[in-house]
């Protein structure tokens, strides 16, 4: 189909409901806006806005006002970076680089057609980016499930407490569309604690695959930025929100006879059942709903999902396995000082798990029931990652846990193996840092490693020259992207996880200057980042609290039901959503509250190369989840602190 065929589009999506969108542009008056990062600037970093306007703006002029409504920097307006819709045919570049004086701002636009810009901040890493961060914390704290919920205006009890004694089950057969199963669950007759643990995203399940990327990186950033996301913050401390996440990935690998689970609830039912994804409710009402009739009893009585390889022994899928081990590994670093026995537990784990990786998997990866919620295809840079932190967790030090398959060396040689199998593989450079590649991460981590190793690294199949060239080149093809775009978004608007790939983005370009001290990609990684903060065409920030515009009909079930639907407390601060996608989806179900209450989609007029809708039933552009909020801490802890702290 043409690219502006105002024809219906029509595509089946993960959660199986048949949208239709039109991206025909709306006929309306002249008009201009300016587009900024709502949460701020720093003030050393460069500066970019842009304005977007229906009709030419040659001639046009451009203020930067501070809040007494003096101009500190004026001039004219920057290159037209292209168009973005028939609607829109004009974006152009303010860069006010100059305004350095910390403060709050906005910036007016004089010529053919005027426009303002919201506020913003001009100030320190810390002052612009620390609430962000505490937001951030928020999200994980409220997406807590089981008896240790964290109490706060939106979350009142205690959620899924049957899942402390929760039944595992064989995966069943299923439709790979719909993800509907056939005939019954078949019980392994094992009964596990599968409590606690975050919910995925708008829904009540929970995913290894998921959890395992979120705690891998929220440990990272508590190791790497003591002070922002450690012991060293007092507003944004993730030490104990990794703790949790990590306890609960800790039961989902049982090490005592090498068992793996990977899943817990069911999206979707059969013509018997009644499964998470088809109903809206508080999670406190699952363990008694509608008195766990037969109909609902996966919904009181949560499936847990057994290795599809098998039980006890059985090869883990290697995706699984290497972020796994990544995360566990890490969770030894974090917590060896103050809790040894917690610490080589973490450590024994990752040893193990990763010993268990399937090296040579075949058809689709296990991800998710079913496999099209979460379609990972790469899996040797999990392996990379896996190796890599066992090999820094390990390295230099005495008094090891007895019973590790393997030692410090054999793990440097694996991350050398499998890094270079990445950079020679298919899937090299296909993707950029978020859930389903982590190279953005464990380029990083190894590069860092190499150095750390010496001599120890002469002869590997890989090196810090050729780790460092593959990041460069992720970094290169997002730059290419960003020449596209007229606002230089680095991913593609009309593609899932726009938000996610923003904050990765964001995050490569940083690790790319620490490592190498060029600025090659800073002024990108400031406009990438800022770009999922209100710098695009609809003018929105795409993280519930970051900004003066954000989502408030995301659809996630407690936001919907116990939070408000028009940006003021309480409301799921530090969300991030899907993004800008290619489609909005539609599909409601009984008791989900109208929003926007009065119906009207207010960003329709900026859809364009993309569709952004703030709709409750969008799912694809305003759902929220743990993956897609992960690269958001980190990009900001970069911003706040500039590098790591200490070696990794």
């Amino acid at each position: 189909m043409p690219k502006n065929s105002c024809s219906p589009r029509m595509k089946r999506f993960n959660k199986t409901i048949l949208v239709f969108a039109f991206l025909c542009p709306l006929a309306l008056a002249q008009t201009a806006f300016v587009r900024v990062n709502q949460v701020g600037y720093l003030p050393t970093q460069t500066k970019r806005a842009y304005l977007m306007s229906s009709a030419s703006e040659t001639g046009a002029t451009f203020s930067v006002k501070n809040s007494s409504g003096t101009t500190v920097f004026s001039g004219p307006i920057g290159a037209n970076l292209g168009s973005w819709s028939k609607t829109y045919p004009n974006v152009y570049a303010l860069d006010f680089d100059n305004a350095t004086s910390v403060g709050t701002y906005t910036i007016t636009v004089s010529g053919p057609i005027a426009a303002a810009s919201p506020s913003f901040k001009i100030d320190t890493g810390a002052n612009v980016y620390s609430s962000a961060l505490a937001n951030s914390l928020f999200y994980y704290e409220s997406e807590r499930d089981g008896p240790n919920f964290i109490g706060n205006s939106l979350r009142t009890a205690a959620a899924h407490l049957k899942d402390q004694t929760a039944k595992a089950y064989l995966t069943p057969n299923y439709n790979a569309g719909s993800g509907r199963f056939s005939g019954d669950l078949t019980p392994t007759g094992v009964t596990l604690d599968a409590s606690g643990g975050w919910w995925d995203a708008g829904d009540y399940l929970k995913f290894v695959q998921t959890t395992s990327y979120t705690v891998a990186l929220m440990a990272a950033g508590v190791r790497d930025f003591p002070n922002q996301m450690g012991a060293g913050s007092t507003n944004s401390n993730f030490t104990i929100e990794v703790r949790f996440g990590m306890d609960w990935l800790l039961k989902m690998w049982d090490d005592s006879s090498s068992t793996f689970y990977y899943q817990v609830g069911i999206g979707e039912g059969n013509a018997q059942t009644i499964a998470d994804h088809d109903l809206w409710r508080l999670p406190q009402a699952d363990d008694s709903f509608n008195n766990c009739t037969s109909q609902y009893r996966y919904i009181c009585d949560r499936p847990v999902f057994v290795n599809t390889a098998g039980g006890a022994g059985a090869l883990v899928s290697p995706n699984l396995a290497g972020r796994m081990a990544a995360a566990f590994a890490i969770c030894y670093r974090l917590f060896k000082a103050t809790d040894i026995n917690y610490a080589n537990q973490c450590l024994l784990s990752a040893d193990h798990i990763y010993s268990h990786a399937n090296t040579a998997p075949s058809g689709n990866l296990l991800t998710a029931i079913p496999f099209s919620f979460y379609p990972e295809t790469e899996w040797r840079d999990d392996l990379e990652l896996g190796a890599t932190e066992l090999y820094l967790a390990m390295r230099g030090v005495t008094g090891l846990p007895t019973g590790l398959t393997h030692n410090a060396t054999f793990y440097l040689q694996q991350a050398a193996h499998w890094a270079n199998a990445y950079i020679t593989g298919p899937g090299d450079a296909a993707d950029t840092l978020n859930l389903y590649d982590v190279t953005g991460f464990a380029h990083f981590d190894l590069y860092r490693a190499l150095g750390l190793a010496g001599n120890a690294a002469t002869g590997l199949e890989t090196n810090q020259a050729a780790v460092l060239g593959d990041l460069k080149k992720q970094l290169d093809k997002a730059v290419a992207q960003g020449n596209t775009d007229p606002f230089g978004f680095g991913f593609p608007w009309n593609v899932y996880d726009t938000t996610s790939h923003g904050g990765g983005i964001s995050v490569m370009a940083a690790e790319y200057t620490f490592l190498t001290g060029a600025n090659t990609y800073a002024a990108n990684a400031n406009r990438w980042l800022g770009n999922i903060l209100g710098a695009n065409a609809w003018g929105t920030s795409l993280i519930v609290g970051d900004g003066t515009t954000f989502p408030d009909c995301m659809q996630h079930q407690v936001a919907n039901l116990a939070g408000t639907l028009n940006g003021m407390p309480p409301v799921l601060l530090g969300a991030a959503v899907e993004g800008p996608n290619s489609i909005a989806a539609k599909g409601t179900l009984s008791g989900m509250r109208t929003c926007p209450v009065n119906g009207v989609d207010v960003f329709a007029q900026f859809n364009g190369k993309a569709v952004y809708k703030d709709f409750v039933q969008s799912y694809s552009t305003v759902e929220p989840a743990i993956d897609l909020t992960a690269s958001s801490f980190l990009a900001f802890s970069w911003q706040v602190a500039g590098a790591p702290s200490g070696t990794p």
